[in-house]
């Protein structure tokens, strides 16, 4: 016989329930998980639904809006003080198209390369050559010479249309060049075209023709959509194929995410030849009928003035774009008082890169309710998304609750790695790799279809090797296959992923393996530190690599003329010093600093690091501009600039041991060059005098050289 229910006075029910809700919520996610959920299956069911009406070219979705009475006068293209409604948009994309086509020839599925900065002419362009079935490739437009030359060839391109204002980019050897009848694969030259103002009234004069539906048939969402180049941060760019489906699946989900409407208003200066602003940006847009307000190029100082003029609701961010902008002085109105910091219509920022380490005071001094931290690849199957608006998320790179881990977990695999040879370690004895414990990083992988991995990992564009490098095959049982991401990153307990480092970022030293990204953020964390990059450099007859800061002062953001560096104060330095070994493990902390008036960056402000290791630690490598520093002891940092070409800084020799066992009465020190010459006293004689003392040492004690110092020579 059933109980009978207690008679539960509903103002006593309701908010019972509601905070049991709200307590599940909090445990597991299930709000966020379903957001993560619903946007995958939209963005699933659309693309499916488009590639069945053979409309997947995303030219058909600006028709719909250009055409619909309900959305073809809303603004979509906002550029310089001017705006495009869709109808206005669709017809420029019309007769660019029409251009391309009759004063060009291009034909459907040929690849044209583009040259641009940002602006309103590199969507109607990009659309242009969407509106006659053709495939954009897009430059960086801050190359020149050799990887220009070598993207430009590897677009396979006949035509490059390029933005009159990079025009001293072209000079007349690389106008040789690629005008060379030899120049593309299988012979022929290529066009270049600089749109210049004559250029721009020979497109308006075009009549806005729509091709024929025929055109454009017939793609699939593997197919090539564009073209978007990697960073090269490790060597020339790699053309990565930007298949339909990424378009589709990017642009819906994050329009769904996000929670765009058509009143949003996008703000974006981070460059449109990368994915982050083209697809993420543009494509979202055009999804989800918002307005895109285009920057010409990022500028710390204009920035919110041009967010806040433009009415944006949302910004974009990219690597240390938020740091850039926290070390502008605050902005007061002169008249008024008011903070114009927080005076803006911004309800959330949307990017990725963003460093632990200034996510908090980011939100409170702009005053940002949301920050949307993604990670993800131009070249990548899959990401993570974090849309944070507490404490709880404050530093992840994506978040899931037990919902999306039940459903979605399957397709990921976080394994551990061989340091040594850069790959996933497998066990001796049945060959597998070894997926990590929560919470310990390891290198992230996605499951891709075994039998048919071009499905969703299409890979670089002709460059099967680059692809298939990509790809690990029987990592957790036989027959499997995923793609490498290339990035340690730790997924905690709580569903919290956080990034621990690039995979050839993070080096070895003491044995231990030292992570580039959490060293920096402890760095930055220091009051007087702008930014740090972190990495390893490589010392004579050392296993491994010794850890190097390159630092930027917040001192040299004040400074009359940054570009002049302002050395550190003896202060700055001993505090420096303290606070590295206070919050980092010993084997961590950076065994030299190099202080710079400026950090090297890719165009997208990722820091670069490939230029950093190259030149090391060595005097005759390094900038002028720049100083070098080293630690001996835990309190004076020494200048090392001044030194002879080629001379490392000191290095402490733990423990000499005589047979016996018995040690030294002290430790030394002493001054490493490129011939592993040293003398005891810490600064460098000459070769033969250093290489006589050391080698008088060694052979009183029978030594032998321990790299692992106990006492810890920092920064």
């Amino acid at each position: 016989m059933p109980l009978p229910l207690p008679d539960i006075p509903l103002s006593i029910a309701t908010p019972a329930v509601a905070t049991t809700l709200a307590y599940l919520n909090a445990k597991y996610s299930l709000f966020y998980d379903v957001t993560l959920i619903g946007g995958l299956i939209k963005s699933i069911f659309k693309s499916r639904l488009a590639e069945r009406r053979d409309h997947l070219n995303l030219f058909y979705v600006l028709e719909q809006h250009a055409l619909a009475p309900a959305t073809k006068d809303n603004q979509f293209i906002v550029y310089n003080g001017r705006a495009w409604t869709f109808h206005e948009t669709y017809v420029m994309a019309l007769r660019y198209g029409a251009w391309l086509k009759k004063a060009h020839g291009i034909k459907p599925k040929e690849i044209v390369a583009m040259d641009f900065m940002n602006s309103s002419t590199f969507i109607f362009l990009l659309l242009g050559l969407w509106s006659i079935g053709a495939v954009p490739a897009f430059i960086n437009y801050n190359l020149s010479g050799k990887p220009l030359t070598h993207c430009v060839r590897t677009s396979t391109a006949r035509l490059l249309v390029v933005d009159e204002e990079i025009r001293q980019q072209f000079t007349p050897e690389q106008m040789e060049t690629l005008g060379s009848p030899e120049f593309r694969e299988g012979g022929g030259s290529v066009d270049v075209v600089f749109l210049t103002p004559e250029v721009e009234s020979q497109i308006m004069q075009m009549e806005a023709t729509r091709e024929d539906d025929s055109v454009r048939n017939g793609p699939a969402l593997r197919d090539l959509a564009l073209l978007i180049y990697t960073s090269g941060t490790t060597g020339l760019p790699k053309p990565a194929i930007v298949s339909w489906r990424k378009c589709w699946s990017g642009g819906t989900f994050v329009a769904h995410w996000l929670g765009l409407a058509k009143n949003d208003r996008f703000f974006t200066c981070m460059p449109l030849y990368h994915s982050s602003a083209s697809i993420l940006g543009f494509v979202t847009c055009l999804m989800s009928g918002s307005t895109l307000i285009i920057g010409r190029k990022f500028s710390a100082r204009n920035f919110w003035r041009e967010a806040r003029e433009n009415q944006a609701t949302i910004v974009q961010y990219v690597g240390e774009t938020l740091r850039y902008l926290m070390a502008v002085p605050p902005e007061i109105d002169a008249v008024t008082g008011e903070d114009l910091d927080k005076k803006h219509n911004v309800r959330a920022v949307f990017g990725n890169g963003l460093r632990p380490d200034i996510w908090g005071r980011f939100k409170e001094r702009f005053n940002v309710p949301t920050i949307a931290e993604f990670y993800s690849a131009t070249e990548g199957t899959s990401g993570s998304w974090n849309l944070s608006s507490n404490d709880f998320t404050a530093g992840a790179i994506g978040r899931n609750g037990s919902l999306s881990r039940l459903i979605l977990g399957g397709g990921l695999a976080v394994v551990q790695v061989d340091h040594e040879s850069q790959q996933p370690w497998r066990d001796p004895k049945t060959g597998f790799c070894k997926e990590v414990p929560r919470g310990e990083p390891g290198e992230l992988l996605y499951a891709i279809n075994a039998a048919d991995p071009v499905e969703t990992f299409q890979g670089y564009f002709k460059n099967s090797k680059a692809t298939e490098s990509k790809i690990v095959r029987d990592v957790l049982r036989k027959g499997d296959a995923y793609f490498r991401t290339g990035d340690m990153v730790r997924w905690d307990a709580e569903g919290r992923w956080y990034f621990n480092d690039r995979l050839g970022d993070t080096f070895r030293w003491k044995s231990e393996n030292v992570s580039t990204s959490e060293v920096a953020e402890v760095l930055g964390a220091h009051p007087d530190v702008h930014e740090a990059n972190v990495y390893g450099v490589t010392l004579p007859n050392h296993d491994g690599r010794a850890g190097c800061a390159a630092i930027i002062l917040q001192q040299q953001h004040q400074a009359t003329d940054p570009s002049v560096l302002i050395p550190p104060t003896p202060e700055t330095l001993s505090s420096l010093a303290a606070h590295a070994l206070k919050n980092l493990p010993r084997f961590a902390v950076p065994l030299f600093l190099r202080l710079a008036p400026e950090m090297q960056g890719t165009g997208n402000n990722k820091q670069q690091k490939h230029v950093l290791r190259t030149e090391g630690v060595d005097p005759s490598l390094v900038s002028t501009s720049d100083k070098l520093y080293w630690l001996q002891g835990d309190k004076l940092l020494k200048e090392a600039a001044s030194r002879l070409p080629g001379e490392l800084p000191s290095i402490e020799l733990e423990k000499v041991h005589t047979k016996s066992g018995d040690e030294p009465s002290q430790n030394r020190y002493y001054n490493y060059t490129n011939r592993n010459s040293c003398t005891a006293s810490g600064y460098c004689i000459d070769d033969l005098a250093s290489e006589n003392a050391v080698h008088h040492a060694i052979s009183q004690h029978d030594t032998w050289l321990n790299t692992r110092p106990n006492t810890a020579i920092p920064l």
